[in-house]
């Protein structure tokens, strides 16, 4: 009942809100793609407790919609196998609540930044199935039942599959095998019964990884297990990934019955090492000036090809508005996005809606457009 309060207020806040931040337009972003579906945001630490209260305030006026980007992850919130830190996730549910939006609990099952003992014994051996799977039913049921009523919904389990559309050789799949996907989603529903349940990844535009995930939520679902949402990532470029084949996984997704969002939203405008693809944290590669080309600020033809780039995506989202439950940004503002650290560290990116003087870009204005026709 209280998550339908909250999700009640987000959905009003997003109607009724006024906080003129865009130069053109009265409203904001929630005000008018909010009627439509959530639009959301990732929040770092220094938000969440409004450290920085200008990129707080530029949340509760243009968002409906939160998720947190690091505090919410093995690593952080179960730092030891009997320590919890729940200090930033308790404050993020918090600043939602106060501010009337929504939260996803992002991730529960990870083979990145996942907690440091989850996979070896204290000699530093590989633990056994059996230990796994009980280490992963207590993390799960510790974080999901500590927000049980509080969180709309869950990425259960994060980048589980290759681009060929194999399963991903992460710890948890080599230790326990293919099913640690039906025991997350089983786990999770039992410490939460009424939240929403997601798979999560990236790349979801290659048609060989759209056909496993629809493979796999269909499997899911016919022998009984809740899941309720397939979050596309969206970490995209000036040129990738093909919008065609992008927007076939949107529909794709809805035929198997369930919610589609797009979960972690930006757009890259710089060049890309040779060798790099999609969006595993693993890629690192060394800094290189030819790499870090807009110090100083975006040309004007980038800054036209950045624009096109959002409104191309926000037409696709308009025309399966129907479709889509939530749209997320992947950070508030370009100053903090982690794009400017991956895959090359040290770089200036701009890859967000919000520039770093904590104004919207001018593309705000003209996706709000979009939604007011």
């Amino acid at each position: 009942m209280r998550r339908n309060i909250i999700f009640f207020l987000a959905c009003m806040l997003a109607v009724a809100g006024v906080s003129p931040l865009s130069a053109k337009n009265n409203k904001t972003l929630k005000d008018v793609l909010g009627k439509y579906f959530l639009i959301g945001t990732a929040m770092n630490v220094d938000q969440i407790w409004e450290r920085n209260a200008d990129e707080a305030n530029i949340v509760k006026n243009n968002f409906n919609a939160v998720v947190a980007e690091n505090c919410m992850k093995g690593e952080e919130i179960h730092p030891e196998e009997n320590r919890f830190f729940w200090d930033d996730a308790d404050r993020l549910v918090k600043f939602a609540e106060d501010n009337g939006l929504a939260v996803t609990g992002h991730c529960l099952v990870w083979h990145s930044q996942a907690p440091v003992w989850m996979f070896t014994d204290e000699r530093g051996d590989t633990v056994s199935r059996d230990v796994l799977i009980d280490r992963m039913h207590r993390h799960i049921s510790e974080v999901v039942g500590r927000y049980k009523g509080r969180i709309l919904g869950w990425d259960v389990v994060n980048e589980i599959f290759n681009d060929d559309g194999t399963f991903r050789e992460s710890p948890y799949y080599r230790i326990i095998g293919p099913e640690f996907v039906e025991l997350a989603f089983k786990f999770a529903h039992e410490a939460d019964p009424d939240a929403e349940l997601y798979i999560n990844d990236y790349s979801l535009s290659y048609p060989a990884k759209r056909d496993a995930v629809c493979r796999i939520v269909r499997k899911l679902k016919s022998e009984g297990y809740r899941v309720d949402g397939i979050g596309m990532q969206s970490h995209n470029g000036l040129d990738y990934p093909d919008m065609a084949e992008y927007e076939k996984s949107i529909d794709a997704f809805a035929a198997c019955g369930v919610k589609v969002m797009v979960t972690e939203l930006d757009v890259n405008v710089l060049p890309n090492p040779k060798k790099f693809g999609g969006a595993d944290i693993n890629q690192n590669f060394k800094y290189a000036e030819i790499l870090n080309p807009y110090k100083n600020g975006l040309p004007k033809d980038v800054e036209k090809q950045f624009e096109q780039r959002y409104l191309d995506l926000f037409k696709i989202y308009y025309r399966h508005r129907g479709q889509i439950s939530r749209v997320t940004l992947w950070g508030v503002t370009d100053t903090k996005s982690w794009l400017n650290d991956f895959p090359v560290p040290g770089r200036v990116n701009y890859p967000l809606l919000f520039g770093r003087d904590n104004k919207p870009k001018p593309v705000v204005d003209k996706i709000i457009e979009i939604f007011k026709k």
